[in-house]
């Protein structure tokens, strides 16, 4: 009973309620408003409608994804009062040119350090030139440039990473930036803690940046003093507030780990225990992880800096950074790496045109993890028109679902995409998390970015972009290694549901872009 009362009051007050009533007091006041106002409200009832219809012609004729058009333009007719206030609110990815405009300048501010590098986009393009051609997209409209020579290793799961981060957090002298959607306390974070507050006291410049609304219910609504506290300079990014804002569909899902500018993680993990399977959340957590040790960690770094200044106001001597020496990388780490990142500010869809080249490109496989499959009408198109042309598409997504109404809409594609050939499997011993895509055993992507509207589209996001490394084939490994627990799914299975179930999945598939 004791228990119990203890976790209502904590339910109570916690800032998400809080929150929530402070939004709920706000339409409360606009209701009563619309009441004193009554016999104005023919007028208003115009002026709402004029605004609802002005914010569908420019829906229809903006750059946005016709799927997403039409999720927003269908609730805006049915509901046009506030409907058109609504999208103004949450939907427009361009209200707040304040805010594109500090992310570009201080975009601007890291390029400035970072080496274009023509003689490497030459000397892949004399390998293929499809493949430079994906890595000067990359370099122009990402700002990141390509490397060589640098070490890769791909981690098949959490656990495995977990060991070589601390190993490598240990070995710090100059500095460690961390960029993580989720940190929860437990056995990972706690271990990876007690190395920043030892660093942080041997005068280690440690620096931390967590997305707010990923963390809200995994850390204390005043963790980031806690943490400033023991030496640990920490960034939330994006509070929640009581007042509904532009920022809140704009959440930071980048994973980043830097150390001394010459070693960085990246990959699907967070910091919290089920990506360790320290944990059982649901069922066993496949995810990935990815080191990278030489000059290309430099973009990392730069990633971390850029998103620093932009949370914290500050303007930081990036090239102050740039480590003195990197460390010497062995002859048999041959390829290419080219970290990148996505913004959702900028206008360009960064990690949808990596994703849609690689499966426009591929001649004879391209396979896919991803946790989520939501997906637009090129998505699909690309998707369907590879499999049909003889190459050999496969996709794994998860048998047990952490939100089960993506899990529905899902599975609300598999029909389309096996009867075009597609072949689909789910991870039956859980949850797969991992964000890989691998390709004719010469390119593959890792990172961050899922196959969904809010990360392609919304989410700040990373990724690493790979041609003819070992990693790429360490990637197609583990893919092909994790089919021997997979349930591969049949299309008869989906091609005759129920008319009801049918109209359900139209629905939900509709209405994708907003979940």
């Amino acid at each position: 009973m004791i228990f119990a009362m203890k976790k209502f009051f904590s339910l109570l007050f916690h800032r998400v309620t809080l929150v929530a009533i402070a939004l709920l007091f706000q339409l409360g006041a606009l209701v009563i408003i619309i009441g004193r106002f009554g016999h104005y409200f023919p007028q208003f009832y115009i002026v709402s409608n004029v605004i609802s219809a002005l914010v569908v012609i420019y829906i229809s004729s903006g750059y946005h994804k016709s799927a997403y058009k039409i999720a927003w333009i269908i609730p805006i007719i049915l509901f046009p009062i506030f409907g058109g206030l609504f999208y103004l609110l949450l939907g427009n990815k361009h209200t707040n040119k304040r805010m594109r405009w500090k992310i570009s300048k201080i975009r601007t501010h890291g390029e400035e350090t970072l080496a274009f590098s023509a003689p490497v986009l030459d000397k892949i393009a004399s390998i293929d030139q499809h493949a430079a051609n994906q890595a000067r997209y990359i370099q122009d409209h990402a700002s990141y440039p390509v490397y060589e020579h640098n070490f890769s290793k791909f981690y098949p799961l959490g656990e495995l990473a977990f060991e070589a981060m601390l190993e490598e957090l240990k070995k710090a002298e100059h500095y460690i930036f961390l960029e993580y959607f989720i940190i929860e306390e437990g056995i990972m974070w706690n271990s990876i803690l007690e190395i920043l507050k030892t660093k942080a006291q041997q005068g280690v410049d440690v620096r931390l940046i967590y997305d707010d609304i990923g963390c809200i219910f995994t850390l204390p609504s005043k963790y980031h003093l806690e943490l400033e506290a023991m030496g640990i300079k920490t960034a939330r990014f994006h509070p929640l507030t009581p007042i509904l804002s532009v920022h809140i569909n704009n959440r930071d899902h980048r994973k980043l780990m830097v150390i001394d500018g010459h070693t960085g993680f990246t990959g699907g993990i967070n910091l919290a225990d089920e990506y360790i399977n320290a944990y059982e959340k649901y069922g066993h957590w496949k995810d990935s992880a990815f080191l990278v040790k030489g000059e290309a960690v430099w973009s990392l770094t730069n990633m971390f800096l850029t998103m620093w200044e932009y949370v914290r106001g500050t303007k930081e001597n990036i090239a102050d950074f740039i480590p003195s020496k990197f460390p010497e990388i062995a002859e048999s780490s041959n390829g290419f790496i080219q970290p990148f990142s996505d913004n959702p500010l900028d206008g360009e869809a960064v990690g949808e045109t990596v994703y849609l080249n690689l499966i426009n490109k591929a001649k004879d496989y391209i396979y896919i993890n991803t946790p989520y499959l939501i997906l637009d009408n090129e998505m699909l198109t690309g998707l369907s028109t590879a499999a049909k042309s003889g190459v050999d598409v496969r996709i794994v997504t998860p048998f047990i679902p952490d939100k089960r109404i993506v899990h529905t809409v899902t599975r609300s594609y598999y029909s389309l995409l096996l009867n075009s050939g597609v072949r689909i499997y789910e991870y039956t011993p859980g949850f797969m998390h991992s964000k890989t895509f691998v390709a004719d055993d010469e390119v593959a992507v890792v990172g961050t970015i899922n196959l969904d509207y809010r990360s392609l589209y919304l989410h700040f996001e990373n990724g690493v972009w790979l041609y003819q490394t070992p990693s790429v084939l360490e990637i197609k490994e583990d893919f092909l290694e994790t089919l021997h627990v997979c349930q591969e799914k049949n299309a008869a299975d989906y091609n005759d549901l129920p008319t009801a179930k049918r109209i359900k999945l139209a629905v939900l598939r509709l209405l994708a872009p907003l979940l």
